[in-house]
């Protein structure tokens, strides 16, 4: 892994995988790209090796199994054989190795029982384990959109990711900010080892960032605008060493990373947190 947790990671999520996009990110000092096996129509991997192969190598690139194609739309295994497979795979279409590869929402082919669960992503795990041994990645890690379905299954005899990926941001509720916080004790796994994604909830056009004011969750905000504040407060919703965050704009890109200049303040974030397991602990069952 070339690069350890780059602070910045330019997500593929909605992207068209332009050439200009990739260019203009490493003209703005971005050189992490995150995607996954079923980005882009399952394409994503093919497309960017075809329009971007020859930049791929001044990228950290994360990708995400879990996720196949069916006749009836998109599947979700945890089956060893077909992770595998995925791996070898996105190493065959990316033209070269992934640096990180994610364990995709796990949670997707649990089923509530806990004895079955614990013993199918501890394969799971034990398979991207494999995959990292054999060298067909650097690192292995896992993204989860829900962590609190995955708190009880740890199991500590069972292979361990290396990075976490979770949902952060202002639009993240205290049940998950706590369960992601938990994750990564569990898993021994330091701040800078953990990713954020979906730090505007998807839409930075919601109207929602026009009426709540983020900036009073940093200590010089007030020169940034609310999307600019909202993600930097990102970082600290939970705490994490970088976000994924998506845009087919190199401007826009720009102005995200010009609010990591501003601080954060922690007091004020703290509050806030508790402010929501308050409301959380007040809601009915």
């Amino acid at each position: 892994m070339r690069v350890a947790d780059p602070r910045v990671v330019l997500g593929l999520h909605r992207s068209r995988h332009q050439r200009h996009l990739l260019t203009g990110a490493l003209d703005l000092g971005v050189t992490a790209i995150d995607t996954s096996t079923n980005y882009f129509g399952f394409l994503s991997h093919e497309t960017l090796a075809r329009t971007a192969g020859d930049l791929l190598p001044r990228f950290t690139v994360s990708t995400k199994v879990g996720y196949f194609p069916s006749p009836s739309g998109a599947t979700h295994s945890l089956a060893p054989v077909r992770l595998r497979a995925a791996v070898e795979d996105a190493a065959r279409d990316l033209g070269r190795e992934p640096d990180v590869v994610f364990l995709h929402n796990p949670e997707h082919s649990l089923r509530g029982d806990a004895c079955r669960d614990r013993e199918v992503l501890a394969h799971a795990c034990a398979a991207l384990s494999d995959t990292t041994a054999k060298g067909l990645c650097g690192v292995w890690g896992i993204a989860t959109w829900d962590p609190s379905s995955l708190l009880g299954l740890i199991d500590g005899a069972a292979a361990r990711p290396s990075v976490l990926m979770i949902r952060a941001g202002l639009l993240v509720g205290a049940r998950t900010l706590d369960a992601a916080d938990s994750l990564s004790e569990a898993w021994d796994l330091d701040h800078d080892k953990k990713w954020g994604m979906s730090p505007f909830g998807g839409d930075t056009s919601n109207p929602l960032w026009e009426k709540l004011d983020p900036r009073i969750f940093l200590r010089d905000g007030g020169i940034l605008s609310p999307v600019q504040a909202a993600f930097r407060a990102a970082y600290l919703l939970p705490r994490v060493g970088a976000v994924a965050v998506g845009s087919d704009e190199p401007a826009h890109l720009g102005e995200l990373i010009e609010a990591l200049a501003c601080a954060a303040d922690e007091r004020v974030i703290n509050e806030y947190r508790s402010l929501l397991r308050d409301r959380l602990r007040g809601q009915p069952a």
